[in-house]
């Protein structure tokens, strides 16, 4: 190699070094460069959101001979596909006899109910337009408490609002709101009227239906809660193939037992539990469960978390067999249970 070769190379070599260097260090500082507007995740989520006005028909006063009166509801949805299939909540839509859902481009149109599921507080929608802006799906697995995200909706009627917050908590399930419970928990505002509406990452990707606040006063406290977007996709999945969603259904309620209650009502374990009502007829009943039954496993699983057991018996088909395995008195016993269907409106939450 010459010497005008020699140092040719070097030079290139120099350059390439610098210009990777810079491309790091840029990178880099990007990473570190502050939010100052979520205007890209607004601008691809927005077109998505829906405002929903339904109007309800309100019971007549005793005596009443005037015409029936109606009241308009507010609330919000997301258009989910772009044949027009729109999440929203159960509430929105409760009782309605018409609905009228207002898109983000000043489009009107009434919509059909597909299907309504109370246990999760979620409902399907249909509408006929086209160039639908279907949003963009997310995944729950890749949402993590911190998370900075979006809530957009329709709080008090107002128009479509974007609000901010981070995901304050996962797996929220022991509010009371509805059977199923898995919440999201944010502390972006949200109010009455953004029911319904998406909840956001910064890619203007749904990762959740804005369902309910915690309030004492019916404004945002800073405590909201969403459904996390896999568990409506799997619920607007069944409402469209059968009206309804499919669950399995055990039969039995239970509380988890706690080393203080396993004290007071001498036990024979600390962990599993408590059988507390069984319903006449239920898979439960036909399988000879009885109240004061200690559950331990089923299908292998530690029955610790009253609610992990109703979420898993609640993913189960009918027609499936479970293994249970239990104590009554000191005695262990081991069965097998075909679940059924639930019922349609069932109080028992298994």
């Amino acid at each position: 190699m010459n010497q005008k070769t020699y140092w040719v190379s070097a030079i290139i070599s120099i350059l390439t070094g610098t210009c990777i260097g810079l491309a790091v260090l840029l990178i880099q500082e990007k990473q570190k460069t502050p939010i100052t507007s979520y205007s890209s995740p607004v601008k691809a989520a927005t077109p998505s959101v829906v405002n929903i006005y339904t109007q309800i028909a309100e019971p007549k006063a005793f005596n009443d001979t005037n015409e029936v009166k109606h009241s308009i509801n507010l609330g919000s949805g997301v258009i989910a596909t772009k044949d027009g299939f729109i999440l929203t909540n159960h509430h929105v839509i409760q009782n309605a006899h018409s609905i009228v859902v207002a898109l983000h481009d000043d489009r009107r149109v009434e919509a059909k109910i597909i299907g309504s599921d109370p246990s999760t507080d979620l409902a399907v929608l249909k509408i006929g337009l086209p160039n639908l802006p279907s949003i963009k799906m997310g995944k729950s697995d890749d949402v993590f408490v911190g998370d900075q995200i979006l809530a957009i909706g329709n709080p008090f009627g107002i128009g479509q609002t974007v609000t901010a917050g981070i995901i304050s908590a996962k797996g929220r399930n022991s509010i009371g709101l509805n059977t199923y419970e898995n919440f999201l928990q944010t502390d972006a505002a949200i109010n009455p009227g953004n029911s319904g509406g998406a909840l956001i990452n910064l890619k203007g990707e749904l990762i959740g239906i804005s369902s309910a606040i915690y309030s004492s006063t019916g404004g945002s406290q800073g405590i909201g809660f969403a459904t996390p977007v896999d568990d409506a996709l799997e619920v607007m999945a069944d409402i469209i193939k059968h009206g309804e969603v499919i669950r399995g259904y055990l039969g039995m309620d239970a509380k988890k037992i706690t080393k203080a209650l396993a004290e007071n009502l001498l036990l024979p374990s600390e962990s599993g539990l408590l059988v507390s009502d069984i319903t006449k007829e239920s898979p439960a009943d036909k399988a000879g469960i009885e109240i004061g039954d200690i559950i331990l496993e089923i299908n292998n699983t530690p029955s610790k978390d009253p609610f992990q057991i109703r979420h898993l018996i609640a993913s189960l088909k009918p027609g499936t067999n479970i293994s249970l395995r239990g104590i009554r008195g000191q005695q262990s016993y081991q069965t097998n249970i075909m679940l059924e269907k639930q019922p349609t409106m069932q109080r028992i939450t298994y």
